[in-house]
């Protein structure tokens, strides 16, 4: 189940679409039966959970809050694995669209992406994870049929 709200009037995106790539990008990390919570924000709403959360005073493009650990199993008690919460500011998402001549739906997939990563335990401080991430978003990526925009 995918738990949607876009705060972010005139956006362009179109809810059932995001959240249908969304449940796609879980299907294909096995993890169809799990739920995951996804919000469009916009700069300033994402600088304030910025600097809540982490301690920087800035707006940012995703922020991921996993709400399992990795290894963590369903159990007969929880049978729904709640995964956690993807923060996606569309104001970032667009400069960043424009930058590389994408379309937002584009970027917003890509942020999506890094933050379900982030969100089912990946991180990219170090090189060999960053490599496994890297190569990991462009499966997904593949998997919603959506050119890998930092191919070269």
């Amino acid at each position: 189940m995918i738990y949607y709200r876009n705060t972010v009037r005139g956006s362009g995106l179109v809810a059932h679409e995001v959240k249908a790539t969304a449940k796609t990008l879980l299907d294909a990390l096995g993890e169809r039966n799990s739920t995951l919570s996804l919000s469009l924000v916009d700069d300033r709403e994402i600088q304030e959970l910025n600097r809540a959360h982490r301690g920087f005073d800035k707006a940012t493009d995703v922020l991921s809050f996993p709400l399992w650990s990795p290894g963590e199993t369903r159990s007969q008690q929880h049978p729904e694995r709640l995964l956690g919460d993807v923060v996606i500011s569309v104001e970032t998402a667009r400069r960043q669209a424009a930058a590389y001549d994408a379309p937002l739906k584009d970027e917003v997939s890509r942020l999506l992406i890094h933050g379900l990563l982030h969100v089912m335990g990946h991180d990219h401080e170090e090189a060999e994870e960053r490599e496994r991430m890297q190569t990991e978003e462009r499966r997904l990526a593949g998997a919603i049929g959506m050119p890998w925009p930092y191919d070269d």
